[in-house]
């Protein structure tokens, strides 16, 4: 039978019935006349030669409702980005390529950089709050969509259902999370949302009590997911963090923004799977260790901004808490696993919560020492505020580059004529 459960205080859009493809994007197609919709790629340039991205632009160019498709690339050379403008030429809808590594974005975040209101670190916070930014720059979308560019199992009815709770008229959501089981060559993955988010949540809450945003985290089944859909509106006063805490983040700032009746979170995959980050034991600067660590500060200190008070005897007492209750759910796990025939190797996921527990005291000891750290990215609000025309430079210079780049690219073909 179908899971149609309600839990916790969002509400949760279920994939009861097989729907048929076309009837979903008929629908959506109709949503767009009054409500253009976009869709964020946030991506490096390795992910065009990586196995998931070249089956992405095929599915996406199926796709009859979007109206604007903008991709942020990371690391590419000048070569490279004219690439990319050939690889993603055969999408048919609008489209443009933030080269955010080009002369004209580097001057535009040096401009930014100089006022204290650009992204600090590289990464993906930065990618997608610069395609953020162009998405109202450009002024086509209403809604706009966002997913990664390694899903290896991905399919266009991913968008469709992603996108369909914003943009329905009959419904009142102003943002949307997908979630998905993450279960992948017969194995059960997900580790850092299964041991890490959900027992860290709850741990918080048996220590520190009731807190309205731990209910609201544990509302959502997978809180990780890359993939979420907003009104345009969401985007003006949204920060977006720069580190890997960009999906607690996110969170963090529709709870402080929306109350919990305009967010839900929809079912968009039977089957999901995408690169997997190395537990990195031995670097605490990479992998799902900085991710973990990450995390663990995003959560103190958005709940210090709900007047919780830390101090290392707490963080130790947390600490000890979420070490029970991951153990816990390793057993859990593992059953859910067996029943469904799947393969779960309790010694790595014992690993991983032994690294996840002291990155949580590691967190707790940065955040005490830093309590000043800003990892937001500023609104575009405040940056419109201070820059009135960034908007006009941000659009002038992504379509400059563009136009280059075509043109490069014509000349180049009609030489080998």
């Amino acid at each position: 039978m179908s899971d149609f459960f309600q839990n916790g205080i969002i509400t949760t859009l279920h994939q009861l019935a097989h729907r048929p493809l076309e009837d979903l994007e008929s629908e959506l197609v109709q949503f767009a006349r009054h409500r253009p919709m976009a869709l964020v790629l946030p991506s490096l340039f390795s992910e065009l030669e990586g196995p998931a991205l070249g089956h992405i632009v095929d599915e996406l160019a199926k796709v009859p409702y979007l109206s604007q498709i903008v991709i942020g690339l990371d690391r590419a050379n000048e070569e490279q980005y004219r690439h990319a403008v050939r690889y993603f030429g055969r999408l048919p809808q609008h489209h443009r390529i933030l080269w955010n590594d080009g002369p004209r974005l580097a001057a535009i975040d040096a401009s930014l950089a100089e006022r204290g209101l650009a992204p600090m670190e590289l990464g993906k916070g930065r990618n997608v709050w610069y395609c953020l930014g162009y998405i109202q720059a450009s002024g086509i979308a209403q809604a706009v969509a966002l997913h990664d560019c390694d899903i290896l199992t991905y399919d266009r009815r991913m968008l469709a259902r992603l996108i369909y709770p914003v943009v329905n008229p009959l419904f009142n959501y102003a943002f949307c999370k997908g979630y998905y089981p993450r279960v992948a060559s017969g194995q059960l993955n997900g580790r850092v949302c299964r041991l890490l988010v959900t027992p860290l949540s709850r741990a918080l809450r048996q220590v520190l009590g009731h807190n309205p945003f731990l209910e609201y985290l544990d509302s959502f089944r997978y809180p990780l997911a890359g993939e979420f859909s907003m009104q345009v509106d969401v985007l003006r006063d949204l920060r977006i963090p720069s580190d890997w805490g960009l999906e607690i983040g996110v969170l963090s700032e529709i709870f402080r923004n929306y109350g919990s009746q305009q967010v839900c979170q929809v079912d968009i995959a039977d089957n999901y799977d995408h690169k997997h980050q190395p537990l990195s034991v031995d670097d605490p600067g990479a992998g799902l260790a900085r991710m973990s660590t990450d995390i663990a500060k995003a959560l103190f200190r958005k709940l210090a901004t709900t007047g919780e008070v830390f101090d290392m005897g707490t963080i130790r007492t947390i600490k000890a808490t979420y070490y029970r209750m991951a153990l816990d759910f390793v057993q859990s796990y593992y059953n859910d696993a067996l029943i469904n025939g799947l393969t779960l190797d309790r010694d790595k996921e014992e690993r991983a919560v032994e690294l996840f527990a002291a990155n949580i005291l590691t967190a707790g000891e940065i955040f005490l020492d830093k309590p000043q750290e800003t990892p937001f990215i500023p609104s575009w609000n405040r940056v419109r505020s201070a820059l009135p025309d960034i908007f006009d430079q941000l659009h002038a210079a992504v379509d400059q580059d563009y136009r280059e780049a075509r043109s490069s690219l014509r000349v180049v073909a009609q030489r080998a004529l």
